[in-house]
């Protein structure tokens, strides 16, 4: 079987993972947590990051940042993970869902205006499969109605809106680490502080509602609870295998790259004849290969090629469900509006395996078992 996903190991996370423990710091906020965070910021400019538990935790701290409750509504795209919904939904937000492109799965910006009312804070953007959104236009809008922009860029790693990287954009910015992205650490995530406003109070919220990083810089004699927060931060362990993974980023994005462009030149005659519909990268982003789906015509040809594919021993997945249409929105709003795009993405994107290891032969069977179904 040739599996959807598989594990990069650079083959320094062990060494890395005992240096922790000779160290004898296995709690968060190590030697090691500091050398991630300052290589993001060093690398992409960031003003300050937070390594988190996962991306959900980083964007359950966004939400509290911006301080949303009951009153707000946030919009977020309703092509997307559930927790980009769910760090929202556990303030009491009012969710109002935005369709997706007709191109790509993004957030489609041009239909923004018409959600915003005088109770909205703030817009959520996914940057899909890597692929930015059209963020020009989106800070544009979010600064006409003084609204917050996040950034869920958890598939957004090494990915650029014209020249500037995913999550360095809007205020705040989440970032994923987990087994099925390009840069793992098992789980794990970041938050992107862009707007300085947020940074002291960030690290409280970071460190349990406490002082405690301020404690260790020697900036007060004694930490206290000051606030809310929780315990966001990752052990040691976690940074050590995230830091082995960093000092492989360049290969590691060489390597997906390589499979991506392959995928991409070799099923793209039946997207010529009309027959499927591959990714569609706009002139002002960059490619980080996180991940290659085929959309399909209709729902009935996507349930056939994923039964294709598995009976060939190739595993290839959906991925969401429009959250629009969740038994969650449903039985708590009702029926939501009408987002002809989200149900097509949900109903016909079909994801194929792409990870460093895949073998040319490998990435070679599923084009041509691709390919068969369609002769």
């Amino acid at each position: 079987m040739i599996k959807f996903n598989k594990p990069y190991f650079t083959g320094r996370e062990l060494p890395f993972i005992q240096e922790a423990i000779e160290n004898n710091r296995l709690s968060g906020n190590g030697p090691f947590t500091v050398k991630c965070q300052q290589f993001f910021e060093q690398r992409y400019g960031f003003k300050k990051i937070l390594l988190t538990q996962s991306c959900t935790s980083a964007l359950e701290m966004a939400a509290l940042l911006i301080e949303c409750d009951s009153e707000d509504e946030i919009i977020i795209p309703s092509y997307t993970f559930v927790s980009t919904a769910n760090a929202f939904a556990l303030r009491g937000c009012n969710l109002v869902f935005a369709d997706s492109n007709e191109s790509n799965p993004n957030i489609d910006a041009d239909k923004l205006e018409s959600l915003i009312t005088e109770n909205t804070k703030a817009i959520v953007v996914v940057h899909y499969a890597g692929i930015a959104c059209d963020m020009d236009k989106i800070m544009a809008i979010a600064e006409r109605h003084n609204l917050y922009v996040i950034e869920d860029a958890a598939q957004g790693i090494d990915s650029f809106h014209s020249g500037k990287p995913l999550g360095s954009i809007g205020h705040l910015a989440a970032f994923s680490f987990h087994e099925t992205k390009n840069i793992i650490s098992g789980e794990g995530g970041m938050l992107a502080i862009n707007d300085e406003k947020f940074i002291k109070r960030a690290e409280i919220l970071w460190e349990k509602g406490t002082n405690r990083s301020a404690f260790f810089r020697g900036e007060v004699d004694k930490y206290n609870w000051i606030d809310v927060g929780s315990s966001f931060l990752p052990s040691e362990l976690t940074a050590a295998f995230l830091w082995a993974q960093l000092q492989e980023l360049d290969h590691i994005q060489a390597m997906r790259k390589n499979i991506w462009d392959y995928y991409y030149r070799s099923l793209l005659p039946l997207q010529e004849k009309g027959i499927l519909f591959l990714p569609v990268l706009p002139e002002y982003a960059s490619n980080n290969a996180h991940l290659f789906y085929v959309a399909l015509k209709n729902h009935d040809e996507y349930v056939a090629l994923a039964a294709h594919l598995k009976a060939n021993d190739i595993q290839a997945v959906f991925h969401y469900l429009p959250l629009h249409k969740s038994p969650y929105i449903e039985n708590k709003y009702g029926v939501q509006q009408d987002l002809p795009m989200s149900d097509f993405f949900g109903s016909t994107l079909l994801r194929i395996p792409l990870y460093p290891d895949l073998t040319r032969e490998e990435q070679e069977k599923i084009v041509a078992k691709i390919s068969l179904f369609f002769s």
